[in-house]
């Protein structure tokens, strides 16, 4: 069997990660790149040895042109709608970073674009892959804490500092502040591993004088019963990221990667996981050679848009 032929759709930072786990693949070859940049692609190409792989500063030239049977989407936020779509009408499979979209409406015409070319169409959460959230996950669902009351999940970075002066804080590009970037991976982890629905928010959103939303702090009320704090703070010293699930027969304390049971009145369980065997690049390749479904479709990630959506409407925030 041949490879499957990748193009890349940005070279920046992320994309460094995708392109290692793709060349970990026999059954993957990156064929094709595309930036805006020349200095970035120049230097992906030299990181990866990809000197004689076709470059194109206009990813529309990269579809009419290059061969190729998936693409992977690293580019600002606010892009990937169009980019997306363009490669799915060209009969390409995609892998799209986080956010899949900046809107719902978008997300939505993307899922239909993506059922309409029979394509795989997968975001790229690799929080579904890590043996710690596949835990908890698992562990919620077969109701060894019992039925869910209450969640916190927490994210302290420092983004704002990391961010000053780069498309991550232009709203046209980024679609919005740490919410939709960095904060996408914990409403991600909210909603996946507690398959609850939300139905109201309230948050306070502070833009901490920068041109994009740093702080927010939501609570949250769902469907099922259960309430939840969701705190994205982006004005932080260090990366900080933490959740308890709290459930009528236990809880779930998760800190940095190190996951705690608790119970009333008992001594703490530290569960043994097993090694991460897939990662998002891996599954998505797996996918495309019908070895399993899509691990993490648009359906699922149409979820963290529409949540993302909830808090900035209910906050009076509009990003661009």
């Amino acid at each position: 069997m041949s490879k499957i032929r990748v193009g890349m759709i940005g070279t920046g930072g992320i994309s460094q990660w995708h392109a290692r786990q793709l060349l970990e693949l026999e059954e993957a070859e990156i064929t094709a790149i595309t930036d805006t940049s020349e200095d970035n692609r120049a230097k992906f190409a030299a990181k990866f040895d990809l000197a004689d792989v076709p470059q194109f500063s206009d990813y529309r030239d990269m579809l009419e042109q290059a061969e190729l049977d998936a693409v992977v989407i690293c580019s600002p936020h606010t892009l990937h709608f169009q980019q997306a779509t363009d490669a799915l009408n060209k009969g390409l499979h995609v892998l799209i970073e986080k956010p899949m979209t900046c809107s719902s409406e978008e997300a939505e015409q993307l899922i239909a674009t993506a059922d309409k070319a029979g394509k795989v169409m997968q975001v790229s959460y690799q929080r579904h892959f890590q043996p710690e959230f596949l835990f908890i996950k698992d562990y919620i669902a077969s109701g060894q804490i019992g039925k869910l009351t209450s969640i916190t999940a927490s994210l302290y970075q420092e983004w704002k500092q990391g961010t000053t002066g780069l498309w991550r804080q232009v709203p046209e590009l980024s679609g919005g502040g740490m919410l939709m970037d960095s904060g996408s991976h914990i409403i991600d982890v909210l909603l996946w591993t507690t398959g609850l629905t939300p139905i109201e928010v309230k948050p306070q959103i502070h833009q901490q004088g920068a041109p994009v939303e740093i702080d927010s702090f939501t609570s949250i009320r769902f469907a099922e019963g259960a309430v939840a704090g969701l705190n994205i703070v982006g004005y932080a010293p260090c990366w900080h990221e933490t959740y308890v699930f709290c459930g009528e027969n236990g809880g779930i304390f998760y800190d940095n990667g190190k996951i705690t049971i608790r119970r009333l009145r008992q001594e703490p369980i530290v569960p043994e996981l097993p090694k991460q065997t897939t990662n998002q690049d891996k599954s998505f390749i797996d996918a495309i050679l019908g070895r399993h479904e899509v691990k993490v479709p648009g359906t699922f990630a149409l979820k963290v848009v529409k949540f993302t959506e909830m808090v900035y409407q209910a906050g009076g925030y509009k990003p661009y």
